[in-house]
């Protein structure tokens, strides 16, 4: 089975489910069992060893996004998210830009960045020294990496900039390095502190912070989409979602909320391999304002023949090895489901992603209005919690919805009279 396109998975059971992704990424019996673990695939012994101070786990709800074609390859996406509507509005958006051929999506090669600070010193004669000791320094930060080194990457330049801060001039040597498949901070750091030392010999200056900068301008990933008018909605919702983002690029109340759409796709993907969202966030939201003010991270417009066509670029720190990827077992096998092989490949799926998800949340506000659905898996939740049946949930469901009455005593009540 190598089609996303898969239908009605909501209804399904949830054996039903297991078994079309199983047979999507061609699971192992004891991979189907991480999946169906209820403690999240995670003991409280390997939770102990991944933090300080363990006490227990904290499992979310692990979805699938289907009808995802990306770079003319059909993917499953794993996504780990709290929200409701998530996980079903990535899969409609995907389903509508597969009709004009899915997403097209590039990334940039994985080069992380590294910053050492450089205080006391005299800064042009610093950068004439640093710069001609230029080899000096690389060989000595590869030399920390025998891995990166075989394979070709690890540190390749060297650059050098002065900031102004109230105490004074710093200067600021900052270290691109090449990680691979990997996220790179670890290798990144260890690279930063290993030089120090030799930066301030040469220098004459005294280093401070040796770290990595979470910015990574170097690994932008780039997606774009055509979403056909007529499945759109036609002329006049094609012009109202563009209307829609063009509020949310001059306004940064509205592009705050609209980027964090855009992230309700991207990061559910990043917390299912486990990647670093913390990073992954700032960076966006970094990047959102890099024009001076913040705006919105996704561009929407329509082309000569009336469709929408929707693009977005992000910075993407992601890694296929190395970190949590590696170690939490329901990560692992989220990562043989999607099949990438590269983090670039990695990144491309979170991109699209974050497209698809950002599609069907401005095309809701521009059309019914984003509550009906969100109302909708609200009542669910209440009378889940109010403890309804499957069976008695859809009927307590309608009549909340019918009656505008969402509220966990309303859920009770229509629970005893069913």
């Amino acid at each position: 089975m190598s089609d996303s396109s898969i239908s009605k998975l909501f209804e399904k059971t949830r054996k039903e489910r297991l078994e079309i992704v199983a047979n999507f990424a061609n699971l192992s019996s004891d991979e189907i069992k991480i999946l169906q673990s209820d403690n999240g695939g995670i003991s409280f012994d390997k939770a102990d060893k991944m933090v300080e101070n363990a006490i227990g786990t904290f499992s979310l709800p692990l979805g699938i996004a289907t009808n995802f074609k990306i770079n003319g390859k059909d993917y499953i996406v794993p996504m780990v998210i709290e929200e409701p509507s998530v996980i079903a509005a990535a899969s409609k958006g995907a389903k509508v830009a597969r009709i004009k051929g899915g997403f097209e999506v590039s990334a940039l090669e994985s080069y992380s960045i590294g910053q050492i600070q450089v205080l006391d010193v005299d800064i042009p004669t610093a950068i004439k020294a640093i710069e001609n000791s230029k080899n000096k320094i690389l060989d000595l930060a590869n030399s920390k990496s025998n891995t990166l080194s075989k394979m070709g990457k690890g540190a390749k330049e060297i650059s050098c900039k002065e900031i102004d801060a109230p105490s004074g001039k710093m200067l600021i040597v900052e270290l691109l390095i090449d990680v691979g498949d990997a996220m790179g901070a670890n290798v990144t750091n260890t690279m930063c502190e290993a030089v120090s030392p030799l930066i301030e010999k040469i220098s004459g200056g005294r280093a401070l912070l040796r770290i990595l900068s979470n910015y990574s301008t170097r690994r932008i990933a780039k997606a774009k989409a055509v979403f056909e008018k007529e499945a759109v909605g036609g002329d006049e919702v094609v012009d109202n979602i563009i209307l829609a983002f063009e509020f949310a690029d001059n306004d940064v109340y509205r592009a705050v909320t609209h980027n964090k759409g855009i992230m309700n796709g991207t990061i559910a993907v990043a917390n299912a391999v486990g990647q670093d969202s913390r990073a992954i966030e700032a960076a966006a939201n970094a990047y959102a304002a890099e024009s001076g003010r913040y705006r919105s991270l996704s561009k929407w417009s329509k082309d000569d023949e009336g469709n929408l066509v929707g693009t977005l670029e992000i910075p993407l720190s992601v890694g296929i090895v190395g970190g949590i990827a590696n170690v939490h077992p329901v990560a692992k096998v989220c990562t043989k489901v999607l099949g990438v092989k590269t983090a670039q490949e990695l990144a491309c799926v979170m991109t699209a992603t974050g497209l698809a998800q950002n599609y069907s949340a401005i095309r809701a506000l521009a059309t019914e209005g984003i509550q009906k659905g969100h109302m909708r898996l609200h009542a669910r939740n209440l009378a889940a919690a109010a403890g309804a049946t499957t069976e008695q949930i859809d009927d307590i469901v309608q009549k909340m919805i019918e009656e505008k009455k969402i509220s966990l005593d309303r859920a009770k009540e229509l629970l005893e009279q069913i």
